[in-house]
C-alpha cells in the first residue's frame, strides 16, 4: 500500500537535530530519520527514473505546493558513473523558502528517531593526517598529464588529492556537518549519508520550468585583506590560462542544457565568487524548460562530470584520471542534492566536503590541468582548498 505524505505549513519552531539535509540561500530542506531507501544499480545514470517513478507513487496531501513540498529523496552521488548509488526519502523534512515560507512534511507509520538533547558530542581529542601519495609523485602526475595535453590528446583533465584525517573515535557527521554549513553560509551546504561539506558550485536546479547552472573554473587564493583579494580577483579575471579553462567549462554546460530548453542564456562575462579560502571564476547558466519539462535527475545524469571536475573532452579526461590519479574519489565532485516528487531539485557539485566513516574521514581536493600548468601552482591550490576543510576537522 503507498505511503501518504503530508505536508503543512510550519508556523512555530522547527525540530534540531537534522541529520540530512540541502542547504542554499534560495531554499533549505532538512530531513530527519528514513521513510525509504531507494539502491540504484550501476550505471547510476541508467536507472534514475525509478526514483522519480518512487516519489510520484506517494500518496500526497500538500497545502503549500511550493517545490521542496511533498516527498523528497536526497542522495550524494559517486564521481563515476559506472558505480551503484543511494537515495534517501526522510521521514520527516522541514523547508524554508527564500521568501521565508516554511512547511513540514511527513510521511505515514515511519519511524523517526528521537532529536538529540543540546548536549554537543564528545569531538576526538586526537588526530592524525596522511595523504594518499607523496606531493612530489603528485606533482609528477600533474607534469605527465600536462605533456599529454601539449600532445593534443586533450585540452583539460582534473586530478585530484586525497587527505586522510584519522580521529580517536568516530566522527559525527552532523557535529562536522553544522561547522562546515556555519563557517559557509553562502555555499550550497549538504549532509547526505556520512558526506558533508559547503559546495560553491551549482551543478544545476530546476524549479517548474527555470533551469539553472552555476559553473566554476578558475582558482586564486584568498587572504582574508581586502585588498589582496581584490587585486587578485582582477588578476584571475585577467589570466587567460584561468579564463580558457572557465571557457571551457561554460561551453559544454551549455550546450548539454540547450537541448532540453525554449531559452538559454550564459552571462557575458564571468564573476569572481568568494568560497572560504579560495575565489572562482563562475557564471550563471540560467532558461526556460520546454514542456514537459525534464525531471531534475535528467539533467544530472545529462551534465554530470562536467569539465570543472573531470576534463574535456569528457572521455579523454576520464582515461587520463584513470590513469594518472590512483585514487579512488568516492563522493568527491559527484551530484549532490534533493529531487521532489514533480521532478523539482537542486544539485550541488559535490566539492569542498568530507565523506565520514567510523573514525576516518576522507577529504578531497582537485585542480584543472591545462597545457601551461605549473605542477607546484596547482599543489599550492589544492592546499588552499582543501583548508576549510580540515579545519573544521582539526578543531579539537
Amino acid at each position: 500500500m503507498a505511503l501518504h505524505v503530508t505536508t503543512r505549513r510550519l508556523d512555530g519552531p522547527a525540530p534540531a537535530g537534522a541529520s540530512t539535509w540541502f542547504r542554499s540561500p534560495r531554499r533549505t530542506l532538512d530531513g530527519w530519520g528514513v521513510a525509504a531507501v531507494v539502491e540504484v544499480p550501476a550505471p547510476w545514470p541508467d536507472h534514475l527514473r525509478a526514483v522519480d517513478a518512487l516519489l510520484a507513487a506517494y500518496v500526497t496531501e500538500d497545502e503549500v505546493g511550493l517545490a521542496g513540498c511533498g516527498p523528497v529523496a536526497f542522495a550524494s552521488l559517486p564521481f563515476r558513473r559506472d558505480a551503484a548509488a543511494r537515495f534517501v526519502v526522510p521521514a520527516v523534512v522541514v523547508g524554508t523558502s527564500s521568501d521565508g515560507e516554511r512547511w513540514i512534511t511527513t510521511v505515514d507509520d515511519a519511524e523517526v528517531p528521537a532529536v538529540a538533547g543540546a548536549t554537543p558530542p564528545a569531538g576526538p581529542s586526537s588526530v592524525e593526517l596522511r595523504t594518499s601519495l607523496d606531493p612530489v609523485e603528485w606533482c609528477s602526475q600533474v607534469a605527465a598529464a600536462t605533456e599529454r595535453i601539449r600532445a593534443g590528446a586533450l585540452h583539460k583533465v582534473v586530478l585530484a588529492r586525497e587527505v586522510t584525517v584519522t580521529a580517536d573515535r568516530d566522527w559525527d557527521a552532523v557535529a562536522v556537518g553544522e561547522r562546515l554549513a556555519a563557517a559557509h553560509p553562502h555555499s550550497l551546504r549538504f549532509a547526505v549519508d556520512g558526506h558533508v561539506g559547503a559546495s560553491p558550485e551549482l551543478l544545476v536546479s530546476r524549479i517548474g520550468d527555470v533551469v539553472r547552472a552555476q559553473p566554476m573554473a578558475g582558482t586564486t587564493p584568498r587572504s582574508g585583506d581586502v585588498e589582496v583579494d581584490q587585486r587578485r580577483a582582477a588578476e584571475l579575471l585577467a589570466s587567460g590560462k584561468n579564463r580558457d579553462e572557465h571557457q571551457i567549462t561554460i561551453d559544454a554546460v551549455h550546450d548539454a542544457l540547450l537541448g532540453w530548453c525554449s531559452y538559454l542564456d550564459a552571462e557575458p562575462l564571468p564573476s569572481v565568487v568568494p568560497a572560504g579560502s579560495v575565489q572562482h571564476l563562475a557564471t550563471l547558466v540560467e532558461g526556460r524548460l520546454a514542456h514537459p519539462a525534464p525531471s531534475v535527475l535528467e539533467l544530472v545524469a545529462a551534465l554530470h562530470p562536467t569539465p570543472a571536475v573531470g576534463g574535456s573532452p569528457r572521455a579523454a579526461a576520464l582515461a587520463v584520471v584513470d590513469e594518472l590519479e590512483d585514487l579512488d574519489r568516492g563522493r568527491y565532485a559527484g551530484p549532490v542534492g534533493w529531487v521532489d516528487a514533480a521532478g523539482n531539485g537542486a544539485w550541488a557539485v559535490g566539492i569542498r566536503g568530507v565523506e565520514l566513516e567510523g573514525p576516518t574521514a576522507r577529504v578531497r581536493a582537485g585542480v584543472g590541468v591545462v597545457a601551461d600548468s605549473d605542477p607546484v601552482a596547482e599543489l599550492e591550490e589544492t592546499r588552499a582548498k582543501l583548508a576549510a576543510t580540515l579545519g573544521a576537522l582539526t578543531r579539537l
